[in-house]
């Protein structure tokens, strides 16, 4: 059986700890990044805005409350990714913080 010591333990648990930090942390810098300021959200805002100006010029009312319902729920999407990924980071500070703090434990 393997046996291990108190220190031993420790230094195991800290090293999950900051490993799944590390790992929280560049998933949430990605979502932040990559997903927050995507190109398909642009292409897709940009369409719609050009959907609800020709709504607009021939005077379709529900394409324009349609439109900006769309516009709406993109604004919607774009600040919930980016609190997933505000949330993910500030998950992995803890976890690395109480890595350090298990590290300090040991001496």
């Amino acid at each position: 059986m393997f046996a291990m010591t108190i220190p031993d333990f420790l230094l195991t648990m800290a090293t999950g700890m900051f490993l799944m930090g590390l790992i929280c942390l560049a998933t949430g810098i990605f979502l932040l990044v990559a997903r927050a300021a995507g190109k398909d959200m642009h292409v897709l805002a940009n369409q719609t805005s050009k959907l609800a100006q020709k709504g607009i010029a021939e005077d379709i009312s529900g394409l324009v409350g349609n439109a900006g319902a769309l516009v709406g729920s993109l604004n919607q999407l774009v600040r919930t990714t980016a609190g997933i990924g505000i949330f993910l980071v500030l998950i992995a500070l803890i976890l690395m913080g109480s890595a350090y703090y298990l590290i300090t434990q040991i001496g």
